[in-house]
């Protein structure tokens, strides 16, 4: 008999290797590289070259058209998707276990169904029965939904030919396998040629696809990088699962603008949108406790008001600790270096932890301003006021720098009753400001800090 090859892959970037090594020399990551049996079949007669056989032309020759879009009944996902779900796109949604990726997917599947779509929702972590006591409790009972539970992706590609439908959910990429293929379910072998597999369905049927993704616990999608280049959009389903909010993250979409975000509330009927998340995140802040500043950050296209929080303590330690939750923890000690350099407060041996409230993630550099006066405000224990709100970017040499759309940030903070924006002075001119709250410039930290704290 002829020997078996194998092979080793690396489960985090699809390295492969004749031998085994315990550090893959591709992404330098420890104790990845699992053994495989070679496939004898070539993954270049797979995908969409198959398909059609088509010839170049010119770019001005290309029809240019809007893709059209199907709305569901939750405009938040219709705005994280890029205002609906396009035809044959593919669509990742990844999250950890728990989180709500499946009742998500299973409502939007029954908004569809009752539009007299035709739906097949495909399980393979669930047989149909307990897909159905799941429908029960969302009382979905749309007779255009339909259930399968099945792995093998033949048998599945078989089942769309026959059903035609014009929706597919796959739960989860992981568990689904193709038979030429010898690894196991979920390697990186299996999920590279089966989501090519369900990209080709997808494109040549014109039939969007969701599929679901398991996530590593450093909060990535398991898999190799390549599936989420492979894929149209992918989306994050994030927060905790013992709190009952939810945000649905974009972080790639070709139809639309990335790092969109749309909040949900877990109830026990199933998921309910957030319409103003701002009062979410500010309902629980505490009146007069040093620092807590308030900055209008945007999310995608939408504007959003979250509470920075600061605590300054002196260190126990011979190293001050500097920790950071919701945005980047390298942030805070830039920061903490520009307000002892250009503001004098000497804080080298103070431990500083800083928190983005109500689990949000927090990027941008517009919040550097309201991190800062939050940090200072509880150095100085002096109280912030409670009706400002905060947004500018801080430079090393301690200037305040211009944002981006400041005319929506501060109209966000006019309509929940803010009374003063503190913004960059560069931003002052060009549009205008509501006549409820008042908009003062600053140039620098310094200024800033008097304008906030010297009260």
């Amino acid at each position: 008999m002829a020997k078996t090859k194998t092979k080793f892959v690396c489960q985090e970037c699809g390295y492969e290797t004749p031998k085994w090594m315990g550090k893959c020399p591709s992404c330098n990551n420890w104790n990845t590289l699992v053994e495989e049996v070679a496939s004898k079949s070539s993954s270049k007669h797979t995908g969409l070259g198959q398909a059609t056989s088509t010839k170049p032309e010119s770019i001005t020759a290309v029809e240019s058209r809007d893709e059209a879009r199907v709305t569901t009944e939750m405009p938040e996902l219709n705005r994280v998707l890029g205002g609906g779900i396009v035809a044959g796109s593919l669509v990742l949604i990844g999250g950890d276990p728990g989180i709500g990726k499946s009742t998500l997917l299973l409502q939007v599947s029954d908004q569809l169904a009752r539009k007299n779509i035709r739906v097949l929702y495909i399980s393979g972590e669930e047989s149909t029965r307990q897909t159905k006591l799941r429908a029960d409790r969302l009382d979905i009972t749309s007779d255009n939904l339909f259930v399968l539970s099945e792995t093998n992706l033949h048998l599945i590609a078989n089942q769309v030919d026959q059903l035609k439908p014009s929706f597919i959910v796959i739960d989860s990429i992981q568990t689904i396998f193709k038979e030429e293929v010898t690894s196991a379910p979920g390697s990186v072998s299996q999920v590279r040629e089966c989501t090519s597999e369900l990209m080709r369905i997808a494109k040549t049927n014109h039939i969007p696809i969701f599929i679901v993704g398991h996530v590593t616990k450093e909060g990535a999608i398991a898999g190799p990088r390549l599936l989420e280049h492979m894929v149209d959009a992918v989306l994050y389903f994030e927060g905790e699962r013992h709190h009952t909010f939810r945000i649905l993250r974009s972080v790639k979409n070709r139809f639309g603008s990335t790092h969109e975000m749309g909040i949900f509330e877990m109830k026990e009927e199933g998921l309910r949108e957030v319409l103003n998340p701002s009062e979410i995140f500010l309902e629980e802040r505490s009146q007069g406790a040093a620092g807590s500043t308030v900055v209008a950050s945007m999310e995608g296209t939408r504007p959003v008001l979250v509470e920075i929080q600061s605590l300054i303590s002196p260190t126990s330690f011979g190293q001050a600790r500097r920790m950071a939750t919701g945005i980047d923890h390298n942030r805070v000690p830039l920061l903490m270096a520009v307000l002892e350099k250009r503001v004098g407060l000497l804080m080298q041996n103070q431990d500083a932890y800083v928190k983005v409230a109500g689990g949000v993630k927090l990027d941008e550099p517009a919040i550097d301003l309201a991190v800062a006066v939050s940090i200072a405000s509880s150095f100085k224990d002096q109280v912030s006021k409670p009706d400002d709100v905060l947004i500018g970017e801080v430079g090393l040499t301690g200037e305040i720098r211009r944002v981006s759309r400041i005319d929506q940030r501060v109209q966000e903070a006019a309509k929940l009753g803010f009374k003063r924006a503190i913004i960059p002075a560069r931003n002052l001119d060009g549009w205008t400001a509501p006549d409820t709250i008042e908009v003062i410039g600053v140039n620098s930290v310094q200024e800033a800090l008097q304008v906030t704290l010297d009260h």
